[in-house]
């Protein structure tokens, strides 16, 4: 069997980045998010452009909207060892 390797890390990512990203993928606009989360069309841009802090309560709206665990917005640069991902 061959030895798995991890990949790289090509670039890094924000929490408000993270947010887009998953945010696009589910083909959702901001007002439709908004919509789901109740949280305001304007945060949403200011956390996406990294101008509010995201926070642990956001967090988990958002998470639940976008069907990711929370610490995939929290934490977006978070490497994990390989050994204990396993």
């Amino acid at each position: 069997m061959k030895k798995i390797r991890p990949a790289k890390k090509r670039i890094e990512v924000s929490v408000g980045e993270s947010v887009k990203v998953l945010r696009e993928l589910q083909e959702l606009s901001q007002s439709q998010l908004s919509a789901l989360t109740g949280i305001p069309q304007a945060t949403l841009s200011a956390i996406e452009n990294g101008r509010v802090n995201l926070g642990v309560e956001r967090a988990k709206v958002l998470a639940k909207a976008l069907k990711c665990h929370p610490a995939v917005l929290v934490f977006p640069g978070w490497e994990v060892p390989l050994e204990s991902a396993a």
